[in-house]
């Protein structure tokens, strides 16, 4: 494995894990909730919801991080080599995954893991290798 040094950004992943550690512990430490995205977004088409401001709030600043980002000058650039359809199907099936799991990377590996959860992981560790599994199957396999 050979590390991209051009594109190495230490600091700034630093920095955006510091941020994403901070914003889950202000969520729990005062709304009581878990930072899992899939729940958040999920609760937002839960009618009625008492908690909707909370939900968009969180959802908002999650999109502000790239806008951020840019105006800083350093735009989130994302090459994906995939098709649409590939796309669509790879979201179809996380959120199965996340259904199944009770929960999703963010709520298991970020904020499950950190309070000792050992449900989150086992999730994590799952989520982990089939993402593994199914890039080497993509790769070297399949030859995509």
């Amino acid at each position: 494995m050979l590390i991209d040094l051009a594109n190495f950004t230490p600091a700034m992943s630093l920095g955006g894990g510091l941020i994403i550690g901070a914003a889950a512990a202000v969520l729990i430490l005062f709304n009581g909730r878990i930072a899992g995205i899939s729940g958040i977004l999920g609760g937002l088409f839960s009618l009625p919801s008492k908690d909707m401001a909370w939900r968009l709030t969180f959802l908002i600043g999650l999109l502000a991080g790239p806008v951020i980002a840019a105006l800083l000058g350093k735009p989130a650039v994302a090459d994906i080599q995939a098709s649409w359809s590939e796309i669509l199907v790879a979201g179809f099936l996380v959120g199965i995954g996340t259904r199944y799991a009770s929960g999703c990377t963010s709520g298991h590996g970020v904020c499950g893991i950190s309070r000792g959860s050992i449900r989150s992981l086992v999730a994590t560790l799952t989520f982990m290798a089939a993402g593994f599994l199914t890039v080497f199957v993509q790769r070297h396999l399949i030859g995509g």
